[in-house]
């Protein structure tokens, strides 16, 4: 790579510090090593950038108070809440909407009083747990840490063929099966794929994984790659669960009623997906705009073209339909999981938000394994989010492979691991819509760890 690429790969993914440390001829410049080496040694170090980096307007509720002690002294071991810290009461209700804040705790040690103190705690939790993980990733093959999601994908690719020529068929059974297959591949392509692309998670190399991004997000899934990964990985990641950053408030839609959001609302993503889109280009160059509408074309034409072609539909309007069919048909557990996963959690305020290792244990939630959302959605996505959201860059597999590592490191530290089951937040969501998607949820602060 040419030292000038280098510097503006560096610009865009590195945080400020490392950016004037590479400048700079400092420890944080990279060495000449391939990306996988360089990558391993960054892996879940350092914490969130900063806020001026994010480029972001913060705006709080109005109704935000902070109340509650702060500086009462802790007295049980561990972090813990004084009270729920999903933010609601033991009936799953909201006792504050917003107005109060969930105070927790941890013992403070005497060296750990100063600011500095509590600084390199923190680090050393993360440190200690990135470590472990480094480890196990020198130690796994291409295979482990790539091919088998790279295969999951190509193989989703040949079931469209399959799923395009099952529709010509006169039989029933033949086409409401071309049907799923169609679908089921469609949402990994479009979920499984563009997340892993998003987070270069497919290839070792930035360069392909660019081209890769590009590919899933925008021809596949009609989006915008840029603005998708901004959203997404700069700020979803950098900043999970802080209100006006990264609370995943963009899923709220509190002019819907909770049947319509839970039920009805889902099936329109196929829809409302490009024209979001289309909205959002008014944010990027005008090159990248005029390729973002070119490569979103070029998707849903494709789709479009091949209905015709090669499943045999004899008017637009068949073609139409079953593209929105296909692209809609797991759309309900997709909206869901997105949901389920972060609200509800302790959210945190921009200027208290706590070190990496603490806003993720709290403010992320994992879902039992299930085949069929782990084949279209991944691991990171269900079983594994706590994972990836400690460790992004790791694929769907090495996320579960490190699973265990993580589950057991979080609960020796006495760090929350959260995990419900899917029908257990779906009922919770259900009841409690208007507290969850509609008021502004309570903040949490962490005492003696900001």
């Amino acid at each position: 790579m040419e030292p000038r690429q280098e510097e503006m790969l560096m610009d865009q993914e590195w945080p400020p510090e490392r950016r004037e440390e590479k400048r700079s001829g400092g420890e944080g410049a990279p060495s000449g090593r391939n990306g996988f080496e360089e990558g391993c040694e960054r892996l879940g170090q350092g914490d969130t950038p900063s806020q001026e980096t994010a480029e972001a307007t913060i705006q709080l509720p109005n109704s935000f108070k902070r109340e509650g002690p702060k500086d009462e002294a802790p007295k049980e071991p561990g972090l813990r809440p004084s009270q729920n810290y999903s933010g609601l009461d033991k009936d799953g209700s909201s006792s504050s909407r917003g107005e109060e804040m969930v105070i927790l705790k941890r013992p403070v040690k005497e060296e750990e009083m100063s600011p500095s103190g509590e600084r390199k705690y923190e680090d050393s939790l993360m440190g200690e747990l990135s470590e472990m993980v480094q480890d196990m990733v020198k130690k796994s093959s291409w295979w482990e840490r790539h091919g088998v999601d790279d295969t999951i994908i190509a193989l989703n690719f040949l079931m469209l063929s399959v799923g395009f020529l099952l529709l010509r068929s006169d039989s029933v059974f033949s086409f409401l099966l071309g049907i799923t297959v169609l679908g089921m591949a469609n949402y990994t392509i479009t979920v499984k794929g563009s997340h892993l692309a998003s987070h270069n998670c497919l290839v070792e190399s930035k360069s392909w994984g660019k081209v890769l991004t590009i590919f899933f997000v925008e021809v596949c899934s009609a989006f915008t790659a840029e603005q998708g990964s901004y959203n997404h990985v700069k700020m979803h990641h950098g900043y999970t669960n802080v209100i006006g950053l990264g609370d995943s408030s963009t899923w709220k839609l509190p002019f819907l009623n909770r049947y319509v959001y839970m039920f009805i609302a889902p099936l329109s993503v196929p829809v409302i997906t490009p024209l979001v889109a289309i909205g959002l280009l008014k944010e990027v160059e005008l090159k990248t705009a005029i390729r973002t509408l070119c490569c979103i074309f070029l998707g849903l034409y494709s789709h479009y073209w091949l209905l015709l072609n090669v499943s045999g539909f004899q008017s637009v309007w068949s073609a139409l339909s079953c593209m929105l069919v296909t692209r809609s048909l797991l759309a309900h557990p997709y909206i869901h999981v997105n949901i389920f996963q972060h609200i509800g959690l302790p959210m945190f305020a921009p200027e208290k938000k706590p070190k990496r290792i603490h806003m993720m244990s709290y403010g992320v939630l994992n879902l039992p394994r299930n085949a069929l959302l782990d084949w279209t959605f991944g691991h990171s996505l269900i079983s594994c989010h706590v994972e990836h959201h400690l460790f992004p860059t790791l694929s769907d597999n090495m996320c579960l492979k490190i699973k265990p590592v993580v589950s057991q490191y979080l609960k020796e530290k006495e760090l929350p691991y959260n995990e419900d089951s899917y029908l257990s937040r779906f009922k919770l969501f259900v009841n409690k819509y208007e507290e969850l998607m509609v008021h502004a949820p309570p903040i949490t602060e962490l005492v003696g760890i900001q």
